[in-house]
């Protein structure tokens, strides 16, 4: 810890000493160590505008003996983020072990918020429902997506919540194969996806009849009917195979899905305007925003302009966009190996899967993006 903390003084040292020869004095108060990167709270001397601290990120870099450093402002504060040399990921499982294993129900796990903070975040919210991933090759889309269906898996019996997963690829979800909350096999190309959503309407409008209450009556605390997440990994890939054949089945359940307990994950590397059209726009509230190639696409993923999302380092640094608010985390990760043994266990055991119990809660603590109940 005394080692750490000597690197960290003289980082700051570092950074106090290049902004002052180029003439944006500033002070480094304080900051924070994440399992990615350091980041470190700068307050400029009176007079220094944010850009031109932003504009010597180059010349840190240099000084840091780092690739790059992100220079950003939150709230009232300015953020120098640093990339750590011993970058660890955030293994999913050991995150879950320090969670209560009564989370609210059907909420994922998204990972660690820059502060450090377990960030959550619960489907039924009304400001939540459908959710869009996007970043590149490299980004850590895939494996955030598959942190998240672990985490509901894992906190749910199939009685309770069941999945509907679509890898055009094959490589995504195969990992998942053997989970026993599917309703299908893992579908692999655009014609069984078609049927697996036309069907999926059907079932949504067998679900929609409510009571003057407003509420269906299948959804109420304690009904037998399941949440259905449907998961879709290259989604601009698939929607050009498919055409409206699987568009339109797949946006009436983007508009209407929520209220019969079905959500959308979608997942795309191509998160262009011209493809994902009105579909995206209208009805993915939420967005998880990696690494992506342009502004032009890191504004389309996340629905408005300024995130920077095109400066993202990649390997699960992401940003969660819901209801104005952005925030930046660090995604969940599970390897292979531990996919493979939760999976098997879950498959061959009949009770819930047990999380580790015991230990203090951080839910209290969590970010969670929408934590009321719809």
């Amino acid at each position: 810890m005394g080692t750490q903390r000597k690197d960290l003084e003289l980082q700051s040292d570092r950074i106090e000493m290049v902004l002052a020869n180029y003439k944006a004095p500033s002070r480094v108060t304080g900051g924070v160590v994440t399992p990615r990167m350091v980041q470190y709270h700068l307050a400029p001397a009176a007079g220094i505008r944010i850009n031109k601290v932003q504009a010597l990120a180059d010349e840190l870099a240099l000084a840091l003996g780092v690739t790059h450093v992100r220079v950003s402002r939150r709230g009232g504060n300015v953020q120098l983020e640093v990339p750590r040399p011993d970058a660890s990921p955030v293994q999913l499982l050991s995150l879950m072990s320090h969670l209560d294993a009564s989370l609210p129900p059907v909420t994922a796990v998204l990972g660690l918020c820059d502060d450090g903070v377990p960030l959550l975040i619960r489907l039924p919210s009304p400001d939540v429902a459908h959710i869009l991933i996007s970043g590149t090759t490299g980004s850590g889309k895939t494996a955030l997506c598959q942190a998240m269906i672990l985490s509901l898996a894992m906190t749910h019996r199939r009685s309770q919540l069941q999945f509907v997963l679509v890898d055009p690829k094959r490589r995504a979800f195969a990992g998942l194969a053997a989970l026993p909350h599917l309703m299908w096999p893992v579908i692999g190309n655009a014609a069984d996806a078609i049927h697996a959503l036309g069907e999926l309407v059907g079932l949504m409008e067998a679900r929609e009849p409510r009571e003057a209450s407003g509420v269906t009556p299948a959804l109420r605390a304690g009904a037998s009917m399941p949440r259905i997440v449907v998961v879709l990994d290259e989604l601009a890939d698939l929607i050009q195979m498919g055409g409206r054949a699987l568009g339109a089945p797949l946006t009436r359940l983007a508009q209407r899905g929520r209220e019969a307990g079905l959500h959308v994950i979608a997942c795309t590397q191509k998160p262009s305007s011209q493809v994902m059209g009105a579909l995206v726009r209208a009805n993915f509230p939420v967005r998880l925003v990696g690494k992506v190639v342009s502004p032009e696409d890191a504004r389309v993923a996340a629905g408005i302009g300024g995130t920077g999302a095109e400066k993202l380092a990649g390997h699960g640094d992401f940003l969660a966009v819901a209801s104005g608010q952005v925030l930046r985390f660090q995604a969940a990760y599970v390897g292979p190996a531990e996919m493979g043994q939760v999976v098997t266990q879950m498959g061959s055991s009949p009770r819930l899967w047990d999380v580790v119990r015991g230990r203090p809660s951080l839910l209290n603590q969590a970010a969670a993006l929408v934590a009321s109940a719809s």
